[in-house]
């Protein structure tokens, strides 16, 4: 018996690690796994996450991806929720009295409408109310959106290409710094590539240093050529250069980019009419000056209007970051005001989302 208890130790001490070494091992391959599924689940998560808010996925060029169905009604709902929440207030009484005028005049001037164009949308109201056409409060609010469509739906809003110049059409883009600018004229120079157009950047925002680089990596992305001179140079002059080198190559379109100081600065007013006039007496031609207003800039956007037009004879305007904090009345204002159409808004960061305006939607989409 001592001989058969003897020989139990020894293979217990001889298996003993040998179970200890399988039964790591078991324990490692286990431990492995979890952590590959985890991982890919956590992947997984986190790519539908960034779908959902719109964040780069598996794209190398570091664009932001967009979920392509967004309607400019989705693009616009914190400015709807600012202005349909104060036009609903203002009309929460069972009867059309002063007290109604009175607060939905307050509503559209919050809304950034202006007081000459706040007057203008319900003058044709009061008369429909004084002639017993509108009897309750909740009809004007059809009657409200469509006196605003109306008023919005007078001014062509095509961007002006000439074909058959036979020379560069030369699209200048004025605005202050931080409206947008730059950025702009990547997209549109992007859209109008798209159109089989050939463009040529010229950098003529001299005066800020990472407006060329800016305008370098747009052009490198559109496949446009671009022209640029020295930091603080005459931008004058780099796009007299920029409209020389386009038509000695027969390129269709020069997005001018130019000095975007405050709109108050004299000399930044006296310097983009230089611009306007070198421009003219080369050998292409201006068609198109958009002005790049960013709409939470709110009646400001209207004081800018008037000065750049001024100076630059602005045939059209560019609203940014629509999708942001403004509150769409600027629209209205700019309009109905100073007869200037808005051509194009922007509703995001990328391409994609340098839209046509469309004067009906855009209303109906601040209402619904």
């Amino acid at each position: 018996m001592r001989a058969v208890s003897i020989l139990a130790q020894i293979v217990a001490a001889d298996t003993a690690p040998k179970i200890m070494l399988l039964l790591a091992l078991l324990v490692s391959i286990f431990g492995i796994g979890v952590v590959v599924v985890g991982r890919r689940n956590s992947a997984a998560t986190s790519a539908q996450t960034s779908k959902k808010d719109g964040q780069p996925v598996g794209n190398s060029t570091g664009e932001s991806l967009q979920a392509k169905d967004l309607s400019v009604r989705d693009r616009l709902s914190k400015v709807r929720a600012t202005f349909a929440g104060a036009i609903s207030i203002a009309l929460t009484s069972s009867s059309i009295t002063q007290q109604t005028w009175d607060d939905l005049e307050e509503a559209l001037l919050r809304a950034d409408v202006g007081v000459a164009s706040t007057a203008r949308v319900l003058a044709p109201l009061r008369e429909l109310v004084k002639t017993k056409q509108i009897t309750q409060p909740s009809d004007l609010i059809s009657a409200l959106q469509n006196e605003m469509t109306a008023q919005l739906s007078q001014n062509s809003r095509e961007l002006n290409f000439d074909s058959s110049l036979g020379a560069p059409n030369i699209w200048l883009v004025v605005g202050v710094n931080g409206a947008g600018k730059t950025t702009t004229i990547g997209k549109l120079s992007a859209q109008q590539r798209a159109l089989g157009r050939s463009v040529l950047l010229a950098a003529g925002d001299t005066f800020r240093a990472a407006a060329g680089e800016q305008l370098e990596t747009w052009a490198s992305r559109s496949g446009a050529e671009i022209v640029r001179g020295a930091e603080g140079g005459d931008p004058s002059s780099v796009i007299f250069d920029g409209v020389a080198r386009a038509t000695s190559r027969n390129i269709d379109l020069v997005l001018a980019d130019t000095a975007g100081r405050l709109q108050n600065n004299t000399n930044l007013m006296e310097e983009l009419a230089k611009v306007r006039r070198v421009a003219d007496k080369g050998s292409g031609k201006v068609t198109e000056v958009l002005l790049v207003i960013d709409a939470t800039t709110g009646q400001n956007g209207l004081t800018q209007a008037k000065q750049f037009s001024l100076a630059t004879q602005v045939t059209g305007v560019v609203l940014t970051k629509l999708d942001g904090s403004a509150k769409g009345g600027i629209v209205f204002a700019i309009e109905t005001e100073l007869q200037i159409p808005i051509k194009l808004v922007g509703l995001g960061e990328t391409i994609d989302d340098l839209v046509a305006f469309d004067a009906q939607e855009f209303v109906s989409a601040l209402f619904n």
